[in-house]
């Protein structure tokens, strides 16, 4: 047997020669010469398989079904498990993101799809080991989308001063420094106010208030705090909604607003879809009255700890900094 040659299976080819050299009456030891194979693998096939009738079809059925059978490793074990739940149920994680971190403290982490399919095997599961990973299939963004048809009657009023969005200037549409915002107001039950969200176009850093009430000297003067806070705030880009009605406020102390067409909330797309995360922790009809500073604070910084694609998956803190 050639020497440092590694070790492989005997062969389906392999056993049949081993059937013919014994009916002819060869020796153990001269078969393994022939096969280039150590005696030792040759008397262990043909003890398994025999001892005193060998035949190769049924040695090579019975040595598959032993492997089937045979206790696997696996990979996707409880410690991966319990790691994507954690990220699923605290972080909001997206499957990608997971597998992605996931890779960086493990090189046999399993893939996105592998996640999904798996979260949704567990939803249908019936059993008992299963039913802690039953509702996973809920912290996935889109487990249960409803779509809206038709369009309302605008009943937002007029808002005067108004610059349309198309007059932004062109660096604040580059992405390319640090000061551009865009905000906008998530409602809880009932439509009462909940939260005012500021996003950096550059960073995607977001900033996350409560609201008490939702009128427009209130919002406007939390509005003002947060850019105060970020400083050296160049523009904002608002929605129609009433409001933000006293946006001319912003512009007394030199920041510049300018406001998304009605009905068109893919202009300020960003931000949009920073509220879509933030609905993973607070859904609708959340009652804000029952949310307090220390939760929204909680929920801010984690996700402007969450990872982005499109930075290579550094965080928006990360990208703040640069």
């Amino acid at each position: 047997m050639n020497k440092g040659k590694s070790f492989t299976h005997l062969s389906e080819e392999e056993r049949i020669k081993i059937e013919v050299l014994l009916i002819q009456g060869l020796s153990l030891s001269a078969i393994a010469r022939m096969l280039n194979r150590p005696v030792c693998t040759i008397s262990r096939e043909v003890k398994r398989n025999g001892p005193q009738l060998y035949r190769a079809v049924r040695a090579h059925y019975f040595t598959g079904l032993r492997h089937r059978q045979k206790r696997k490793h696996s990979v996707f074990d409880h410690e991966m498990r319990s790691f994507i739940e954690l990220q699923l149920r605290l972080k909001r994680w997206s499957p990608e993101l997971i597998s992605v971190r996931g890779k960086k403290r493990r090189s046999d982490f399993i893939s996105t799809e592998w996640i999904y399919q798996w979260i949704w095997a567990m939803k249908f599961s019936m059993c008992e080991s299963d039913k802690k990973y039953q509702k996973l299939y809920k912290y996935l963004r889109h487990s249960s989308r409803r779509r809206r048809r038709g369009r309302k009657r605008n009943r937002r009023g007029n808002i005067i001063d108004r610059k349309w969005i198309e007059q932004r200037p062109k660096l604040a549409n580059l992405r390319k420094r640090h000061g551009d915002l865009e905000a906008d107001i998530i409602l809880g039950k009932d439509r009462q106010p909940g939260l005012l969200v500021a996003l950096d176009r550059r960073s995607r850093k977001t900033w996350l208030r409560k609201l008490k009430i939702k009128s427009t000297d209130y919002v406007m003067k939390k509005l003002a705090d947060v850019c105060s806070e970020i400083g050296n705030v160049k523009t904002v880009t608002l929605d129609n909604d009433q409001s933000f009605a006293e946006h001319y406020r912003l512009n007394k102390t030199g920041i510049s607003t300018f406001f998304t067409h009605p009905y068109s909330s893919q202009e300020k797309g960003s931000v949009e879809n920073r509220i879509g995360i933030i609905r993973m922790f607070f859904p609708k009809k959340t009652d804000f009255r029952q949310v307090n500073e220390q939760q929204v604070r909680k929920v801010q910084n984690i996700i402007n700890e969450r990872p982005l694609r499109m930075f290579k998956y550094k965080c928006p803190n990360e990208i703040h900094i640069s």
